[in-house]
């Protein structure tokens, strides 16, 4: 079984409603898995959160929902490779 990200983009955001400088979104990811040589597509959306530091613009604000979305993923990846 191989999983892949093959597409990510933020699908909504949000500044948090009471804690300054959090920006709450959700990030639609594209995967393909293949198992026994069927490739299956997925699409997934993952909640995220970041902290809105000194400078950030929006597109910097989205570049970070996304990062963070995608490290997720890594991390999905890495528990199913090691079958926990």
């Amino acid at each position: 079984m191989s999983l892949e990200l093959i597409d990510i983009a933020l699908a909504e955001r949000h500044d948090h409603p009471r804690l300054a400088n959090r920006v709450t979104g959700k990030v639609k990811a594209v995967l393909t898995e293949t198992i026994d040589g069927r490739e299956q597509r997925h699409e997934i959306l993952i909640p995220a959160w970041i902290e809105r530091e000194e400078g950030m613009d929006d597109s910097d604000v989205d570049l970070a929902l996304m990062v963070k979305a995608a490290k997720i993923v890594g991390r999905l990846k890495a528990r199913l490779a090691d079958g926990t």
